[in-house]
């Protein structure tokens, strides 16, 4: 089934699942404690009212409106309602700066701007002052001081009862016009704003449909966790469920994700690399504290789990026997975590450290690596269940074309690939060479067609004996170890590789009670002792690496590399070159 086939616009996708919806539960927000639902068809209506109520308000079809919330059942709402009005979506991410805001309202020539409230605002307003001109701005919650930063202001309310007013007939958008405008999170320069047509972003869909139909798909519930500004969320946590007819319920931040897994009991989620490796430590956290026959019961699941997914066929009777005993003691405990029900958690946005994969596969959740980009609506790849490779991002989704160049670029064509770049003829061109999408990651294929990836190309290390070395990949191995909770690895024309290295905020946490209880992370980074425990931590990772490839000197940083300080992107990717500029007086001694 060919884009056009499963719908011939994103309105009308929405339009036919709505139907089919009708008063089943469709969209889940919390509101004082409680997960609140929205039907198939209170969406529906709200969407189109809001559509009539953003033409009336003068925002025509090819318009731009800025959305700027968390996520939550309005997001949605607010993006079919904007394309219903035949304009285009530009999703900002809510730790934008107000340089960012005023760069991406600016950049996009936004007429309108949609923002959830007073917290958000605080940061969009000035930028909104400083730009000029906006047409309208539409408020999710009330904002004081709002009211003289567009020529109109509503707030949702007020949006409903215009529309309701409404009696004009919507457009209905071609395949080919722009959807939505998602600006790269930037771990370089300046942000690009990548432009997704309907039929980009249906294809998208068709493909990861096709592949969730392999896992089993009915009565689905997608825990929305990563920012609809990213094109992975926007995508397949909002389109595919649509699409599916599932449910979506959007969690409530970082910090109560462990509590929504719980209450929400998802099927699917997807998640960073980085939260994986988080939730593999806090699980062997709790393990080592709890410790005795229980914490041996644990390692040993993990052992014959692992083996029976690396070499099967090697247990042994009696092995086999205790793997499948230690299920009810062990992994349903682990699954429980989870929700209970999970039929695919799914890995994507950088590489994934092999060893956290089989971490999870050995205790029985489904962990599944894919691999995308904006620009390809994203999702380019992922595993499959009936042959999962944990060492790559398996085989390129149906309809998609991908081969590897000469110089071992990855390359890709396909209805999925972006139309270009907003306002940047030289950089679309650059990126669509030859009709194929340069992806600027270097990998391979095998024989079975699925996919590894080895690094960025303008992230790989050369050294001064001309060596590449991948430098992601020795940081997912020194990020295994429980010292060690963020490394940054650095070694360009240079003899040999350093590292800049946070500690694991547990294990900080626990030697700071060892040591002095108030013993601040400052004090603690310069601790001796606590060096020591690094350098030893970074000894057992250099052991399973090659000798170009390992660590000789590193710094210990008392803070950690943060969204809100600028040095990680939303999604959690280091901004590498950032942090080399910040830390280039360190990185510099390391080689005195």
């Amino acid at each position: 089934m060919a884009a056009h086939d499963l719908a011939p616009n994103l309105v009308e996708l929405f339009a036919s699942s709505a139907a089919r919806g009708a008063e089943r539960s469709f969209l889940f927000g919390k509101r004082e404690g409680v997960w609140q639902p929205w039907s198939w068809r209170r969406a529906s209506e709200e969407a189109l009212t809001l559509a009539r109520a953003l033409r009336a308000s003068g925002i025509e079809p090819g318009d731009r409106v800025v959305i700027v919330s968390e996520n939550r059942p309005e997001w949605a709402i607010l993006d079919l309602a904007i394309l219903a009005a035949g304009a285009i979506t530009v999703p900002a991410y809510t730790t934008n700066t107000t340089a960012d805001h005023a760069y991406l309202v600016g950049h996009s020539g936004a007429r309108g701007v949609v923002v959830s409230g007073r917290r958000l605002a605080e940061r969009l307003l000035p930028a909104l002052r400083e730009v000029g001109g906006l047409h309208l701005l539409l408020t999710i919650e009330p904002v004081p001081g709002s009211e003289n930063a567009a020529e109109r202001v509503l707030d949702y309310a007020e949006a409903l009862r215009l529309g309701a007013a409404q009696a004009a007939d919507l457009p209905s958008p071609a395949p080919d016009d722009i959807a939505c405008l998602i600006y790269t999170s930037g771990t370089g320069g300046r942000p690009k704003g990548v432009m997704l047509t309907h039929r980009n972003v249906l294809a998208n869909v068709e493909g990861a449909r096709r592949v969730l139909e392999r896992i089993g798909l009915g009565d689905d519930v997608f825990l929305s966790f990563l920012p609809l500004s990213h094109a992975y969320e926007h995508t397949a946590g909002q389109f595919l469920p649509i699409a599916t007819g599932a449910q979506i319920y959007y969690g409530e931040g970082i910090e109560s994700l462990s509590s929504n897994l719980i209450e929400v009991r998802p099927t699917i989620m997807a998640c960073v690399p980085r939260l994986y490796e988080v939730m593999r430590q806090r699980i062997l956290n709790a393990v080592a504290r709890q410790g005795g026959f229980k914490a041996r019961l644990f390692h040993k699941a993990v052992d014959l789990g692992s083996r029976a997914y690396e070499r099967p066929g090697s247990l042994s009777v009696a092995e086999r026997i205790m793997n499948r005993a230690l299920d009810r003691p062990v992994r349903r405990q682990v699954r429980a975590r989870f929700g209970g029900r999970m039929k695919a958690l799914v890995s994507g946005g950088a590489p994934l450290n092999y060893d956290v994969g089989l971490f999870f596969t050995a205790l029985g959740l489904p962990l599944f690596q894919g691999y995308g980009q904006t620009e390809c609506s994203p999702v380019m790849s992922v595993n499959v269940p009936e042959k999962v490779k944990l060492h790559t991002v398996g085989p390129a989704v149906p309809g998609l074309e991908v081969r590897i160049a000469g110089d071992g670029e990855i390359l890709a064509r396909g209805e999925a690939v972006m139309k270009g770049y907003w306002k940047d003829e030289a950089a679309t061109a650059d990126a669509l060479r030859g009709g194929w999408l340069h992806t600027g990651d270097v990998g391979l294929i095998d024989a079975d067609g699925y996919i590894q990836i080895t690094d960025r190309k303008r992230d790989l290390i050369v050294n001064s004996g001309g060596d590449n070395v991948a430098p992601q990949r020795i940081e997912g191995i020194l990020m295994l170890e429980r010292e060690i909770g963020q490394v940054v690895v650095y070694g360009d024309r240079r003899p040999h590789l350093v590292a800049l290295i946070v500690p694991d905020p547990d294990f900080l946490r626990e030697f700071a009670r060892r040591h002095q209880p108030r013993l601040d992370p400052a004090e603690a980074a310069r601790h001796p002792d606590l060096r020591r425990a690094i350098g030893e931590a970074v000894k057992r990772a250099n052991a399973s690496l090659s000798t170009i490839e390992r660590i000789r000197r590193f710094e210990v940083l008392p803070e950690p590399f943060t969204i809100e300080s600028g040095l990680m992107t939303p999604t959690m990717k280091l901004k590498r070159q950032r942090i080399y500029q910040l830390y280039e007086p360190q990185l510099q001694a390391l080689y005195a």
